[in-house]
């Protein structure tokens, strides 16, 4: 069965001359898309970061690239920070210093857990050794709607650390809009007036999609003509309002279809199929001026392919 279903992934990539699967919606740094807010969110997350700001927020819809944004991040900082990243910080205040003491390389004994306490003065030991040395500690958690008001209180204590010139940990957390409802809580108000840079990341404009599917596919190893034809890129963005990981769900989907039928590019009609096949945006049956509408734009777009 293995050997079977890996046959079919060498077919699909041969079949449109790429090496690897370009529209996964694993947050692959390397498919990295420089649209004007995913562009405008890192550089005002290195500008914040480099220039010493305390707290820093990122929110954004659902799929519209927050954890591809974090691990770019931690990526860039790497290179002259000491970077905790946390993706999942659904933790009680205990076991996230646990998880950051883990992270910026404090030795604790698992055996005989320490104190919070305890755990504390550790972790501003090890902040005030990596100061010295001439680098910067950072926290990015994502996924931060998911965490406990009382974690998040205790986060911010750890933005009390501090020497006389500057913070010994900023803090960069990613969330759903959610996290803003929880920010407003009345207990942790002064967590929200310590956020200095606040982002909030939007889908692609109108004019990116094309840029975006062209830019996956080429850095897949794509390089014949246009894949997906212009009612198929018309479709896309009608039913994924340009949310990056629902363009990546359905113009894979898309693909499989053309690649059943043995087809060397991506129709209007695979697109629909795609999306029939994706619980969160299956098409309901037609009716009204919707279905006119879309009636009308499958007549066009078979009557062009039968003038050309």
């Amino acid at each position: 069965m293995y050997t079977q279903a890996f046959n079919v992934k060498e077919l699909y990539l041969a079949h449109f001359g790429v090496r690897e699967f370009p529209f996964s919606i694993t947050p692959d740094t390397s498919f990295f898309f420089s649209s004007g807010g995913a562009d405008e969110a890192l550089t005002t997350l290195l500008i914040a970061a480099r220039t010493g700001e305390g707290f820093i927020k990122i929110t954004g819809e659902v799929g519209t690239g927050k954890t591809l944004l974090c691990r770019m991040l931690v990526a860039d900082l790497e290179k002259d920070f000491k970077v905790a990243y946390i993706p999942n910080p659904y933790l009680e205040p205990m076991a996230l210093f646990l998880e950051l003491a883990t992270e910026l390389g404090v030795d604790i004994d698992q055996n005989n857990l320490p104190s919070q306490h305890q755990l504390l003065r550790a972790l501003t030991l090890r902040l005030l050794d990596i100061a010295r040395s001439g680098q910067r500690a950072v926290i990015c958690l994502d996924e931060a709607q998911a965490m406990p008001i009382e974690t998040l209180e205790a986060l911010r204590l750890l933005t009390n650390l501090e020497t006389e010139k500057r913070k010994l940990l900023q803090v960069i957390i990613f969330g759903q809009p959610e996290l803003d409802i929880k920010l407003n809580h009345p207990s942790v108000r002064q967590l929200k007036q310590r956020i200095t840079f606040d982002y909030c990341l939007s889908p692609m404009s109108g004019n990116e999609l094309d840029y975006y599917i062209h830019h996956r596919l080429e850095v897949a190893g794509y390089r014949g003509k246009a894949l997906f034809t212009p009612w198929a890129l018309w479709m896309i963005q009608l039913w994924t309002k340009r949310v990056p990981r629902l363009v990546n769900v359905i113009s894979h989907k898309a693909m499989l279809s053309a690649f059943g039928k043995g087809n060397k590019s991506v129709g209007l009609l695979d697109v629909v199929a795609a999306a029939n096949d994706t619980g969160s945006m299956r098409i309901q049956p037609f009716s009204g001026k919707l279905g006119y509408l879309f009636f009308f734009v499958v007549a066009c777009s078979f009557g062009w392919v039968y003038i050309k």
